[in-house]
């Protein structure tokens, strides 16, 4: 089995290596991610990168939510990130010169508010006055705002609760809190598990997506080296649809989760391509900054199009 899945690897880097094998690449690339992102740890388990850039020293560091990685590629720890929609603003509007240098289709059906399976509020309406957990400055925390934005509600109608997504699923479990918002494959463990109703998800909340961030300076040192290491995480997440037995066995190891809880993970997400960063979603963004900006849940506003990185060969409408 794992001999096949090491034929299709083959397959997909011989023939899209063609596309950069001309170009140089650096000493050294640090990866942060997040056991969530299937992309990142496919790549790494398959060592994808390291195969397509035996010249590069490639390091992983694992972080616990979007919020820590991006303060560790701030200060010049790793070189490149993804995260959640939310941290790059918080990012930026604490100084921090990042770049977006790609963009991953919204996952609506992988984010959700959820309540205790016997619990009185039954809408978002009814989160009024109550205690929800989440992770500050994550994309859980957009989840959020805009499903009460949606409800009739503001932010300060509720007891915003910040806790990483370990604490805050300790905290919900125990009846400390009465809602944690937060995204998979938190949620589809806590949905196997028991006990748990979905409040809300983020199907008509018109949410952006994820991003891949870089330092502004490497960034523009190795763009086509950056544009080739994000083909590679999409091909690493077509392996969940070419091979998904064996992802999700692979998945289910790395993650330390029951193969049934990797599945349903992979259910509530579309296919992924990482694609750069266009006018239309870069105004999506500055939407949702505009937003946490109202909600004076970051202290100033900010203009994403100075954080918008392009390769100088990129078709289409620009910024």
């Amino acid at each position: 089995m794992r001999k096949i899945i090491k034929l299709a690897l083959a397959g997909l880097l011989s023939v899209s290596t063609l596309a950069v094998a001309a170009e140089s690449s650096p000493e050294a690339l640090r990866i942060g991610y997040q056991k969530s992102n299937i992309s990142s740890v496919l790549a790494k388990n398959y060592q994808m990168l390291e195969k397509r850039y035996p010249q590069t020293k490639i390091s992983w560091v694992e972080f616990p939510a979007g919020p820590q990685m991006l303060e560790a590629l701030n200060v010049g720890s790793i070189d490149l990130g993804s995260t959640g929609d939310i941290p790059p603003i918080f990012a930026q509007a604490a100084g921090a010169d990042l770049v977006y240098v790609g963009v991953e289709p919204p996952k609506p059906k992988a984010e959700v508010i959820l309540v205790a399976e016997n619990s009185p509020i039954k809408t978002v309406a009814d989160l009024k006055g109550h205690k929800v957990a989440f992770q500050k400055g994550s994309s859980s925390h957009n989840l959020l705002l805009r499903a009460l934005r949606q409800a009739g509600l503001k932010f300060t109608d509720i007891q915003p609760t910040y806790l990483t997504p370990a604490d805050a699923r300790a905290a919900f479990q125990q009846g400390n809190v009465d809602a944690w918002a937060i995204w998979d494959p938190y949620y589809s463990a806590a949905l196997l598990q028991g006990g748990v109703r979905v409040l809300k998800d983020g199907t008509d909340l018109n949410q952006t997506g994820s991003f891949y961030l870089a330092a502004r300076p490497y960034a523009e040192k190795n763009g086509a080296f950056i544009q080739g290491v994000l083909a590679t995480f999409s091909e690493a997440d077509a392996l969940t649809r070419s091979q998904r037995e064996q992802s999700i066995a692979l998945l289910a190891k790395t993650m330390g989760l029951p193969a049934p809880v990797i599945a349903s993970y992979l259910d509530h997400r579309p296919p992924t391509t990482i694609k750069p960063v266009n006018a239309e979603v870069a105004a999506l963004q500055q939407q949702t900054a505009d937003l946490f900006y109202e909600n004076r849940l970051v202290p100033k506003k900010v203009d994403i199009r100075q954080r918008i990185w392009q390769p100088t060969q990129l078709e289409g409408k620009q910024l």
